[in-house]
């Protein structure tokens, strides 16, 4: 983040930035800080939006909702990310006078033979000498010019190749939950499109799993020590699946496994299968030898109907925390 606020200015809306995650009962760290500081310079239109939207839709706001939002909309562009960009630039840029080279060439033999091809059938032998010795030395020069562009094509089309895989492998960990490995909402659209292109009629189960009191867990013991277990659950979700659907970290203490042509009972024996090994899991704090309650959870089963948008399907999947288990 750049700001050139006045100190008068940054103190204001620090005040402001307080007083409004005390509101929303957020902790004052530096991710939240930033991200409401943010809203309040109303600089970041996506920003704006996505926080607007998550008040419209669930009326409060979670950290991790805060984490990947600062991450999206505020975190400048990694490293890698900014590799990719300059090797593309470059990449675009080294073809581009590649064909400028090849195009100045090619004129320039042409004007030659324009210019040789009447001394050809000239009656003079020194004419014609000297035609096809321009000639010759045109070529030649349009030969090894050749030469050389295909030296480079082939340069070109090696980082090409590695470039794709980059991106590739760029576009798969946008699509990643950095704590759990799971999938993100991110993910969520485009399988959704490819299992409908793949299947006629669609049916796609929505399997809703929530921790339940998964912040106490937090702020009893830490956010690294919860992160671990919240990974471990997260793998424990993901492997009732396998590769046949996607898990998904919906929401701070939320998953969704999404299910393509799986039927309601299918389904509902899955989730239940899942809430009882999350309650068969153990938990000790190796820091004080302290042996974690029971983890409960909660599921819900929904289903996408034909023509559903993606969205209205998604919100029918939230799981209230009235929820019975």
């Amino acid at each position: 983040m750049k700001y050139h606020d006045s100190i008068e200015t940054a103190d204001k809306i620090m005040r402001l930035v307080v007083a409004q995650l005390k509101k929303w009962q957020l902790a004052i760290n530096p991710i939240n800080y930033a991200v409401v500081y943010e809203y309040y310079k109303k600089s970041n239109a996506q920003l704006t939006a996505a926080i607007e939207k998550e008040l419209l839709v669930n009326e409060s706001l979670n950290g991790f909702f805060m984490e990947n939002l600062y991450k999206e909309t505020v975190l400048e562009k990694s490293e890698f990310r900014e590799e990719i960009l300059t090797d593309l630039s470059t990449l675009i840029n080294d073809s581009h006078h590649n064909q400028q080279e090849l195009t100045s060439s090619s004129i320039a033999l042409i004007h030659t033979l324009e210019k040789n091809i009447t001394q050809l059938s000239s009656s003079e032998p020194n004419n014609v000498k000297n035609a096809i010795s321009s000639l010759t030395t045109a070529t030649e020069d349009f030969k090894a010019q050749i030469l050389h562009l295909s030296k480079q094509l082939e340069c070109h089309q090696e980082d090409s190749q590695r470039l794709s895989a980059e991106l590739t492998q760029a576009r798969y960990q946008i699509n990643l939950d950095k704590v759990t490995g799971l999938f993100n909402k991110k993910a969520i659209s485009s399988h959704i499109s490819a299992w409908q292109q793949q299947y006629t009629p669609c049916n796609i189960a929505a399997i809703s799993i929530k921790i339940e009191e998964f912040n106490k867990i937090e702020r009893d013991f830490g956010v690294l020590f919860s992160d671990v277990i919240l990974t471990k659950i997260a793998h424990k979700i993901a492997s009732y699946i396998h590769d046949s659907g996607l898990p998904v970290r919906f929401n701070y203490d939320e998953f969704i496994l999404l299910l393509p042509q799986a039927s309601h009972q299918t389904a509902t024996e899955i989730g239940t299968k899942i809430i009882q090994s999350i309650r068969k899991m153990r938990f000790v704090s190796i820091k004080s030898d302290i042996k974690l309650p029971q983890i409960n959870s909660q599921f819900s089963v929904n289903h996408m109907e034909e023509g559903e948008n993606i969205d209205d399907f998604l919100k029918k999947t939230k799981i209230e925390s009235t929820l019975a288990t």
